[in-house]
């Protein structure tokens, strides 16, 4: 899509009424969505050439721990037989890559929960499905949702469309989220800034944090 392609589509877009914007709260976290070995370990079918995008993670992780906020990272852990995961096992195949035994699921280097984060496992495409995440965050006062992760098309999606859904402002942090593809990814986050969602660079999340 070219450049006049995408301002034409805002365009249209913002005619139709969506993309109004969301004000962020004065209580956010930062939710970070399976940033897993398989998407950075080229020989798992799951790679995504997302390095950078892991990068601005690790930063992003660093800045909400030095404010103080709730940090929560998520994982996907599931049977040997993937049956735990229902009928998503059964439509995504590469969801062999989180099950029992695999070293895929593993977390990826400096972006592990320390002992006072939340370490959510969750067996479905959101974090707040089947979890006790909603009630976590409700527990602490939590009005507004940072979110990076992987992968944008997936459960940063769902995630993200659950946090609204159950009342959170979201931002997804747009350098700390990442997918296999970059028609993908930029198509996702287009969707989510007009329907649901905050899209924010990294350097605009680093200065709420800083105010936070």
């Amino acid at each position: 899509m070219t450049l006049a392609d995408r301002t034409a589509q805002a365009a249209d877009y913002a005619r139709a009424g969506f993309g109004q914007e969301l004000q962020p709260g004065t209580r956010p976290a930062l939710i970070v969505v399976d940033p897993a070995r398989a998407y950075i370990d080229p020989d798992c079918p799951l790679y995504a050439g997302v390095e950078e995008n892991v990068a601005a993670m690790r930063t992003l992780l660093a800045d909400a721990r030095a404010a103080g906020i709730p940090v929560v990272i998520t994982e996907v852990r599931l049977r040997a037989d993937g049956a735990d995961a229902g009928v998503f096992f059964r439509k995504s195949g590469t969801l062999v890559a989180f099950c029992e035994g695999s070293p895929y699921g593993e977390l990826i280097d400096g972006l592990e929960p320390t002992c006072a984060e939340l370490l959510v496992t969750k067996k479905y495409a959101s974090a707040f499905f089947g979890t006790s995440l909603n009630s976590y965050l409700t527990s602490l006062g939590v009005d507004t949702v940072l979110i990076a992760g992987l992968s944008t098309s997936g459960c940063v999606r769902a995630t993200t469309l659950d946090a609204m859904q159950h009342g959170y402002i979201p931002i997804v942090v747009e350098d700390a989220v990442g997918d296999r593809d970059p028609a993908i990814h930029h198509s996702n986050l287009f969707d989510m800034q007009q329907k649901m969602a905050e899209v924010w660079p990294l350097s605009r999340a680093q200065s709420y944090l800083a105010r936070a």
